[in-house]
Order: C-alpha cells, then structure tokens, then sequence
C-alpha cells in the first residue's frame, strides 16, 4: 500500500511532548500528595539495569514512531475503504516491528525499557496487552479526521453546488434577455418580406432566407442538449450561400460537395455556417480558377468538413477573431478530444478542417 503522509512527524511530536508534560504534570502532583500523607520509609537502592539512563529518551521516541505510523497507516486504509483483514495485517506488522525493538532492549539494554520482564513471552503478551489502547486511539483518531474532512468537503461541494445554480439562473435570465431583439427581428423580417413581395422577388427571396436562418438560430438556441440536425446545419449552409448569390446577382463561384448519409445525426448548431460565413467575408468570390470549395463527408458517426478560399486583394476587412475563437471553445465543450480544428494560414488562400470523430 502506498504511504500518504496526513499527519506530519513534527505535528505528531508536539502533541505527543504536550500529553507526556501534561501526564508528568499530574505524576508528580499526585506523587507529592500521596508522599505528603504517608510517612517516607528508605529502603536500599537496587543495583541500576544496563541502559536505565536511556529509558525516557528512546520511550519517548518510540511512541512518536509509533503512533506517526499507526495513525498514517490507519487514516490510508479508512480513506481507501480497506476490509478488516488489511487492518489486522498492519497492526500484526507494528506488533511484530515493536516486538523486535524491544526484543533488542531486553537483550542488551534492559534498563531502557519501561517495565521489566522475566521473559520475552512475558515481555511479548504484556506489550500486546499496552498496545491494544494504542492502536485503538490511533484508529478513532485517524477516523474522526476523516470524517471531519468529509463534512469539509460537503460543505465545499454544497456551496459550489448553489454557486453554479445561481450562475445558471444567471445565464438563463441573460438568454431569455438576449432572445427579445432576435424575436423583435424575425418579426420585422417577416414584415419586410411581405412588403417586399410586389416589388422585388429577389428582395423578399433574400428577406425570406435570413428570416429562415434567424428562426434556426431561436430555435436551436432552445435545445437543451445544445445540438441541432446536421442536415439542417447543411439546410442552412445553402441559405448563407444563397443569400451572398444574391448579393452578387448569382455570380459568385461555390463548389458544394456533399457524400454520406445524415441519418439523423447531431452537432452543435452554426458552427459549418460561420465557417462558410466567413470564406465569403473574406474571399475572393469571384475568381473562376478558385472558387470557393465546401466540402461535407459523414461515414457513420464520423464528420468531416472542409472549407477554402482564395484571399481577396485589395483591401481586407478588418476580423477580430472572436467566432473561430468561440467555435473552438464550443467544439471543446461539446466534443472534448473527440475532434480536429486545423486553420491553414496561407499567403493567398485561407482553409479550415474540421474532423468530428463522434458526433
């Protein structure tokens, strides 16, 4: 098992050095009280242990030891969720490990331990004897801290839990806030467009298609998985297409190609039409030898898409970058690792490759 340290050394020699003055404290005042009550009789000093100099020091640092892995130990195990049998081969390992400790001090050092023993089986049953009290506060004490920091983390989770509710309530009431001047313009399209009727057929055309494309976007923008049909994408895709053929009396010079079958698949919505939308923003539009090239491959649950344009010369329209830089962030929400978004750069044509692995 892994050893993941909870309780520092030093932490557990400050609450070990403050019991052992608090146990001295109280030794000696109730020595003295005793001493106080009954009348001292001398009796002969007994000849001194090998080692009697050193029992408070080396007693001392082996219970530090002692209870820095006993309580290390245990907090691992109750925070892995280890049956009882892994406890039980643990503190067989600490008794086994004292044991032999103390088996050296009875050998060499017998005035070093704290009691004296007439053997090492007498020595062995009384020190699992002591050791049981210890291994137990160990065990309640590793316990009650995990607990404690199970209710820390539960208070942690509960607040971010009412953090992120109140930050979705928030980004509701903003969306059905930015829904009113979407709506107020569909409806004036919609106007316009039965106006526009006795006058122009390529005007209400024109008027009727983006109005179709704003009805999309109100809609899709009320999913609650965030996707639209991919063949309505596509539906749309020719709208932005049309809408610039008439802007440019049907000049302009578009290559489509589609392969696959839809099958009712599924992706983030506007996402292909910002990519067209912005080759016919910044391209070439009318140049026969590179016309603008749209191509869409679906095999399966596999999207691919391609999109390229000859650069316009002249002047170039100012782009500051914020919807290829807001379709990364959506394609990484939506789709995690599960895509590629590749822009080539070049000196005279721009393209952009998407690769949705799922859809």
């Amino acid at each position: 098992m892994k050893f993941k340290t909870r309780y520092r050394f030093w932490h557990v020699l400050l609450g070990f050095t403050c019991f052992a003055i608090l146990a001295a404290i109280i030794y000696y005042a109730t020595k003295d009280s005793a001493s106080s009550s009954e009348a001292t009789k001398l009796k002969p000093k007994a000849e001194p242990f090998p080692g009697s100099s050193l029992m408070a020091p080396l007693g001392f640092i082996y219970f530090v030891v002692f209870f820095y892995f006993t309580l290390n130990y245990y907090y691992n195990l109750i925070t892995a969720n280890k049956k009882y049998l892994s406890y039980l081969k643990i503190s067989g390992l600490i008794v086994l490990v004292s044991f032999l400790y103390n088996s050296i001090l009875f050998t060499w050092l017998p005035g070093a331990l704290i009691n004296q023993y007439r053997s090492l089986w007498h020595m062995f049953f009384t020190m699992v004897g002591n050791m049981i009290p210890m291994l137990l506060f160990s065990y309640l004490f590793a316990y009650v801290t995990v607990l404690r920091e199970a209710l820390k983390q539960k208070r942690i989770l509960e607040a971010q839990k009412l953090l992120l509710e109140a930050q979705i309530s928030q980004a509701n009431f903003n969306f059905l806030k930015s829904q009113i001047n979407p709506h107020f313009l569909h409806n004036t399209l919609n106007f316009l467009y039965a106006k526009s009727l006795p006058f122009s057929s390529e005007l209400s055309e024109g008027i009727l298609t983006l109005s179709d494309i704003m009805r999309y976007a109100l809609s899709q923008g009320n999913q609650k998985d965030g996707k639209a049909l991919l063949k309505d994408e596509i539906e749309h895709v020719h709208n932005v297409i049309r809408i610039n053929q008439l802007r440019y009396n049907n000049q302009l010079k578009v290559n489509f190609e589609m392969t696959g079958t839809l099958n009712g698949a599924m992706i983030i919505p506007f996402v292909l039409i910002t990519l067209v939308e912005n080759a016919f923003k910044h391209g070439d539009l009318k140049n026969q030898e590179y016309p603008i090239a749209i191509k869409v491959n679906i095999q399966g649950s596999k999207l691919y898409f391609y999109c390229r344009n000859k650069k316009r010369t002249g002047p170039v329209q100012l782009s500051t970058g914020i919807g290829l830089e807001n379709i990364k962030k959506r394609l990484d929400l939506a789709y995690g690792d599960n895509y590629k978004f590749i822009v080539t750069d070049e000196p005279e044509f721009y393209t952009t490759e998407l690769t949705i692995d799922k859809l």
